[in-house]
């Protein structure tokens, strides 16, 4: 029973994925030919360093990837962590990557002025 489930998510997503890049590449291509005016199009952007949620999308990238280190170095170090020193090691980690972050933007915002 658990396994036709997992299967049907694995292909669930599949074909999700599918759509999502089948509908992505008519859209490009509609606006790219012009069929779609301009109020249209701001709904169909593609993120890129000029998007203001592209930085966004970094930043909670680099806090997840912080997080899943701390979790990875608390559970294979030679010696185990306790559980206020795992979730010490995930907010340290995590701020950090908060400040690699601000710098990111700082430098970003610097370089479009």
């Amino acid at each position: 029973m658990h396994e036709a489930i997992i299967v049907a998510i694995i292909f669930g997503s599949a074909i999700y994925v599918i759509k999502v890049i089948s509908d992505n590449r008519i859209r490009r291509r509609l606006i790219e030919s012009g069929q779609l005016d301009e109020k249209i199009q701001y709904l169909y952007f593609q993120p890129g360093k000029t998007d203001p949620t592209f930085f966004t999308s970094v930043k909670w990238g680099l806090v997840l990837i912080a997080l899943g280190i701390a979790l990875l170095l608390a559970q294979y170090l030679p010696y185990r962590f306790s559980e206020e020193m795992t979730f010490g090691l995930m907010f340290l980690l995590a701020g950090i990557a908060f400040i690699i972050y601000y710098f990111m933007a700082k430098k970003h915002v610097s370089d479009q002025s």
